[in-house]
């Protein structure tokens, strides 16, 4: 028995991870997370620019600004099939070997430097919905958003990860001392290289040796005994897992094979939420449809019906033409953060006035230019403390929908890894 299948994992499995082959190039190849600038479609013509007809991810995944204009989910498929085909994409890279296993990464933003682990997370221990469960998620999925990454899901050959899991490791147990391991083993990267758009800079190095395995089994499974209950929090890509998930029981209820079918599986990275370089950010909101003042005035009345004190103070800004109109904040909330009373409020504004629409911008700069347009209003939120997830996951709750970003939009997580969800490309 190979030490992969000898070595259990909580809630991961390693896997055959596909790398792009040598002839790819790297820059073109990786792609942010199809859910960042999707008021900002500037960006997206700019990245199908640079990228033009070369191999890329931004071929296999249907950005968000896209949505609205309809999707391909059969063009994407075609254009799996072809990165299989022609094997654009192969086992860990530079060899070829399908030998299972993980991938450590290292990404280097403004923030620092990033260290996660690619893995196959079992979707028998994730659920979206509130429970129990070792994965959690951490914001309120929005059922609506989920149909369209079902049926690409649902239709996919490959699968590419933007999904980031949290551990809450603040001693540094996992994956720091793994690291700590590769680099003074002297194993050279797998891929090493600059991030497109302000992204960045990925290094990543395949995790598949004896001695290395055995001490990240060990410790993840240290870390599960003191974690009480939760392993991970979803980080990033909450509606991507639910997705996933979703797919997953679809088949089993059509009578898949829980030991064999790959779409058990979800492959998403591991990163530590105590590590420096990860921040937490807020997520401002962008209301198309109405102004700052008469949006400020509704939800004054909004929080003073449900019995909460309105003062001057900076935790909610309503801005227009490029300018913040009015600062707030909230009494008598208790423990709640102000983003669990606003949202709430946001839903039902926008279900009471059709022409009105929302949307969900990272960074401060980015959401103000969005209000110079006409009838068009922004609120600017506060960063939550990263420290308090888990007591609140752990407590049975999920946060608002995007209450938290992790790092500004050009920090997130840049699609490069694949894995094969079907088997009739093995052998084309």
């Amino acid at each position: 028995m190979s030490v992969q299948t000898a070595l259990t994992f909580p809630c991961i499995r390693p896997s055959e991870i596909l790398l792009p082959n040598d002839r790819v190039n790297l820059r073109k190849w990786a792609v942010i997370a199809c859910d960042q600038y999707t008021s900002q479609p500037a960006y997206w013509e700019r990245v199908r620019t640079f990228v033009g007809s070369s191999p890329s991810t931004l071929h296999l995944i249907c950005p968000e600004a896209n949505l609205a204009s309809g999707y391909d989910s059969a063009g994407i498929r075609k254009a799996m099939d072809t990165v299989l085909n022609e094997r654009i994409v192969t086992p860990f890279g530079k060899d070829g070997k399908a030998i299972d296993g993980f991938v450590l990464t290292e990404r280097t933003t403004a923030s620092g430097v990033r260290t996660g682990l690619v893995a196959a997370l079992d979707l028998e221990t994730y659920d979206y919905r509130p429970g129990n469960h070792q994965v959690r998620a951490t914001e309120a999925t929005v059922e609506d958003r989920l149909p369209p990454r079902i049926r690409i899901r649902s239709e996919a050959s490959l699968e590419l990860p933007h999904i980031l899991l949290l551990m809450d490791d603040p001693e540094k147990t996992v994956l720091e001392p793994l690291a700590e391991a590769v680099q003074k083993s002297g194993m050279q990267p797998d891929y090493d290289f600059e991030l497109m758009e302000n992204g960045g800079s990925l290094r990543g190095w395949r995790i598949r040796s004896e001695s290395l395995l055995k001490s990240l089994s060990e410790s993840l499974r240290a870390l599960e005994k003191r974690s009480g209950g939760l392993l991970f929090a979803v980080g990033d890509g909450n509606h991507s897992l639910a997705a996933a998930k979703a797919v997953w029981e679809m088949r089993k209820e059509k009578g898949a094979d829980p030991e064999t079918d790959p779409f058990r599986y979800a492959l998403a990275e591991i990163v530590n939420l105590h590590e420096d370089a990860i921040r937490f950010e807020p997520i401002h909101r962008l209301i198309t449809g109405t102004g700052a003042n008469e949006l400020a005035e509704a939800f004054r009345r909004y929080a003073a019906d449900a019995g909460y004190t309105v003062c001057p103070g900076n935790e909610i800004r309503f801005a227009e033409k490029g300018t913040v109109k009015e600062s707030l904040s909230l009494g008598n909330r208790g423990s709640r953060l102000p983003v669990q009373i606003l949202q709430p409020f946001l839903d039902r504004f926008i279900a009471e006035h059709p022409g009105c629409m929302a949307d969900y911008i990272h960074g401060e700069q980015a959401l103000l230019s969005l209000t110079e347009k006409e009838n068009t209003a922004g609120i600017l939120l506060e960063r939550m403390r990263k420290e308090d997830l888990f007591p609140g996951v752990r407590a049975g709750g999920c946060l608002p929908r995007k209450t938290f970003s992790m790092g500004e939009a050009d920090e997130k997580r840049f699609y490069f890894e694949c894995r094969r969800l079907t088997e009739e490309q093995k052998d084309a």
